[in-house]
């Protein structure tokens, strides 16, 4: 079994529905999440991420963490690092840069929630919208496309 498919397999047995136990993220403050993003397990970092995502604008104190989370070599935390992103909205305009680098990930699901993240962020995230419109012309998956689609008017605007 390949390190990803472990990873994603861990993750999956965490947070399947109907598990007595609660999520290993849920009532844990930003700063726990945060602290989270540098375990050594990956399932970890991965929750982390999850549970800042949950925070929405709360967990702007760890969009620096976040933001170099988009670097990992884990896709699955890649995902999850764009999504919370996202969550925090314009006040992670700093991460505008890590997010454009993301829609040339290899994983479609990074770039998806890369363009998602970058349409929560708004305005400030005009630096992208060059990258972005590549990617929508571009990019085989049409999620992907979608989620510049939506993305675009929110950044326009």
């Amino acid at each position: 079994m390949g390190r990803r498919t472990a990873t994603l397999l861990a993750l999956a047995l965490t947070l399947a529905p109907g598990c007595a136990h609660k999520p290993p993220y849920e009532g844990r403050t930003v700063a726990e999440l945060e602290r989270m993003l540098d375990d050594p397990k990956p399932a970890v970092r991965v929750q982390g991420a999850q549970g800042l995502s949950l925070h929405g604008p709360e967990a702007r104190p760890a969009a620096p963490a976040l933001t170099r989370a988009l670097r990992s070599p884990d896709a699955l935390l890649r995902t999850q690092a764009a999504l919370a992103l996202g969550a925090v909205g314009p006040d992670a305009r700093e991460s505008v840069p890590d997010l454009a680098t993301c829609l040339n990930d290899p994983e479609w699901s990074v770039r998806r929630q890369a363009a998602l993240a970058l349409g929560a962020i708004g305005p400030d995230a005009r630096a992208a919208v060059p990258d972005l419109r590549r990617l929508q012309a571009n990019d085989p998956n049409g999620l992907v496309r979608k989620a510049v689609g939506q993305a675009l008017p929110n950044i326009e605007r």
